[in-house]
């Protein structure tokens, strides 16, 4: 393969000279393309075996009285749930008269998706942190973001018992909760860097439900790219969890 570097001179960006990706003929291109494919497409292999495992992970049980502050006052996990199935929760850094919110939870909270996406299967979505429920609203309504559950964990034992972090219970991190009926179990937790990079939806122990996906025999599942809509035309009972966003009528219901 003949190739040629390109360079460009001059402030780009505040750098005096920026490097620029080798300059090639189409055929070349595409060949070198090709090769990227095969990888891609074993990354992509890999992850799926991952999120496999992880619905495979087994489940400890958590006291889902524990209570936080929320829009409502006095809120249990269990209500955290909002009458869904599953529950993500996203463990914010931001502190009691935090001037200087983390740049990397403020990252995280604009990557959040749409949270009808999550809702129609069955997954809220909320976040915690120790700071007071009014600053952390005011922190929500700054970001763009006023649409996410909040909960302040000040003064309780949420984030300490359902947070356990070897960097404390002030790092961020993320943890997953199935519920059946009224007892909660934790399914999956990750910091550092587990918190980036995989949709949210995959971190949960149903993970996208579609037929593609290995997961245990009585996992839900519908035939793949059946599952979405734009947002505001979910129906009432998609965004609940009572039915699955597909032509099949599919009901998910607790026994």
């Amino acid at each position: 393969m003949t190739t040629r570097s390109a360079r460009r001179s001059g402030t780009v960006r505040g750098h005096a000279e920026t490097a620029l990706p080798q300059v090639v003929s189409a055929e070349e291109w595409r060949e070198a393309r090709d090769q990227l494919l095969i990888a891609e497409k074993a990354h992509t292999h890999a992850g799926d075996a991952v999120a496999a495992q992880r619905r495979r992970l087994p489940m400890t049980e958590v006291d889902a009285t524990l209570e936080a502050t929320g829009s409502n006052g006095a809120t249990s996990l269990l209500d955290m749930f909002e009458g869904r199935r599953e529950l993500i929760v996203y463990h914010h850094m931001l502190k009691p008269d935090d001037e200087h919110p983390c740049p990397g939870c403020s990252a995280f909270t604009d990557h959040v998706p749409h949270l009808a996406h999550l809702n129609v299967a069955d997954v809220t979505f909320a976040m915690e942190a120790a700071a007071p429920l009014d600053q952390f609203q005011a922190y929500m309504e700054r970001m763009g973001r006023p649409d996410i559950p909040i909960y302040s964990s000040a003064g309780g034992r949420f984030r300490e018992e359902l947070h356990p972090s070897p960097h404390g219970t002030g790092s961020f991190g993320l943890s997953v909760f199935l519920r059946d009926g009224s007892r909660v179990y934790r399914t999956y937790s990750t910091q550092g860097r587990g918190v980036d990079g995989v949709p949210l939806i995959d971190l949960t122990p149903y993970g996208r439900q579609e037929s593609f996906q290995d997961s245990p025999e009585g996992w839900p599942q519908r035939k793949t790219y059946t599952f979405g809509k734009v947002h505001f035309d979910y129906t009432a009972d998609e965004l609940a969890g009572l039915a699955a966003p597909s032509t099949t009528g599919e009901v998910f219901q607790d026994d």
